[in-house]
């Protein structure tokens, strides 16, 4: 390994303009849900280009659908790919072959107001890059294909396959993810550069998302004492759901998370209702998220708070009688756990001493990442990646130095985990 490594760390230097033009680029692409096509397509191209076999491959729900980690969707596949480009070894396999993946898809950067410069026109200030989805997580794969670049660039011949995978749905169901492994592309381990601050994961809550619709009894304002106001009877079940939230970190907490003082987090993310101020609203509907522990069945979370929620409307005369509607779409996502004593959580901490001079630190994570698809395949994975800030949040940024010292991390834990010719 040691004859290639001060070559590739020269490789890196060398492309890291390049690389930083290609993260701005990245992040040039609104690929927010539904709108991921042309990021993917550039990213075909991109891979192609590399000298890498490259395919895109189609979600398909229905050959999905019995995974433990499908995620049921409320919207079309067309034009929405999910994309794989492959740099096979030749002759007898030495190494462990490897799966580099990221998710192209971010969340909405709405407000845009809020943001100090354009969101989708990735800026630099003070050695940090601001953009939407740039630290979560187009930065992360910017690295993984400057990792190759370097080592491809360096004349490196690898001993077992390597697969870069750009997936969708990351933000939501998982099903990206899924597609690819269903479709046979798996391998021996898995690393999701996910923004980690450096840092590597060995345990994930699972996350369910939800809706409730209520209704209510409309009248003109005038009116309103014999009316019944959907919105202020959501209202109602939202204070029951973070009443719930802070019901379940009361519990005795899973020994990952034990020092973590609010692990579980529970959000109402989306509300719609009404359509005139001077109408009292017939009907008000929420979406919102749940986290649970690792070793949960998703099932038995969705069966506890629908209880929960239907319980809370027996409390409210209305409610008893006009039953809230309660239905389960997007993740249903179990939690995820990785042993420390796994030779990829050994591997990737090695190639962090060897860049860094320092002992990598593990993070149990309080959201979810594609990480509990890799587990359903059996295949040992975990994130690390970058440092910044503001996710899912105006103002998101990288920190361009964290993603030079990753680049280098990962190209020396591909030459560890795949080993040379």
């Amino acid at each position: 390994m040691g004859t290639n490594n001060e070559l590739v760390r020269k490789k890196i230097d060398e492309l890291w303009d390049e690389e930083k033009l290609f993260l701005k680029t990245l992040g040039s692409f609104p690929s927010t849900l539904g709108n991921e096509k042309e990021v993917q397509e550039f990213i075909y191209h991109y891979l192609q280009d590399m000298g890498m076999e490259t395919e895109s491959v189609a979600v398909d729900p229905e050959r999905l659908r019995d995974y433990e980690n499908f995620g049921e969707p409320d919207w079309s596949y067309e034009d929405r790919p999910v994309v794989v480009g492959e740099w096979k070894s030749t002759g007898p396999k030495k190494g462990k072959s490897l799966i580099l993946q990221s998710h192209m898809d971010v969340v909405s950067a709405g407000p845009e107001d809020q943001w100090d410069t354009n969101p989708y026109a990735p800026v630099i200030k003070d050695g940090k890059m601001y953009g939407r989805g740039l630290l979560d997580m187009k930065g992360g794969f910017a690295a993984i294909v400057f990792a190759v670049k370097a080592l491809r660039n360096a004349g490196v011949e690898l001993g077992a396959d390597l697969q870069i995978q750009s997936v969708i749905e990351e933000e939501c169901t998982g099903n990206g993810a899924l597609a690819l492994l269903d479709q046979g592309y798996t391998a021996d381990g898995a690393l999701i550069p996910e923004p980690t601050n450096l840092r590597l994961l060995h345990s994930q809550v699972g996350v369910m998302w939800l809706q409730v619709k209520v209704k209510g009894a409309g009248a003109h304002v005038e009116r309103a004492e014999s009316a019944q106001n959907a919105i202020m009877k959501a209202q109602k079940l939202m204070d029951s759901l973070m009443a719930y939230r802070e019901h379940i970190n009361s519990q005795p907490k899973h020994p990952d998370f034990e020092h973590h003082p609010h692990p579980l987090n529970v959000n109402v993310g989306k509300v719609e209702g009404g359509d005139w101020a001077s109408s009292v609203p017939t009907e008000c509907t929420f979406d919102a998220r749940v986290g649970f522990y690792p070793g949960t069945d998703p099932e038995t979370i969705q069966k506890e708070v629908k209880q929960w929620l239907l319980d809370a409307a027996k409390e409210d005369e209305w409610l008893k009688e006009s039953t809230p509607e309660i239905t389960f779409f997007g993740f249903s996502a179990p939690g995820y756990t990785i042993s420390n004593e796994e030779e990829i959580m050994k591997e990737i901490g090695s190639s962090h001493n060897n860049v860094t001079g320092k002992q990598a630190e593990n993070l149990a994570f309080t959201a979810t990442t594609d990480l509990r698809a890799f587990g359903e395949f059996d295949i040992p994975a975990t994130c690390y990646g970058p440092i910044g800030a503001n996710m899912h949040a105006p103002n998101e940024y990288i920190e361009l130095d964290s993603l030079k010292t990753m680049t280098n991390v990962i190209a020396d834990f591909i030459l560890r985990w795949c080993e040379e010719k």
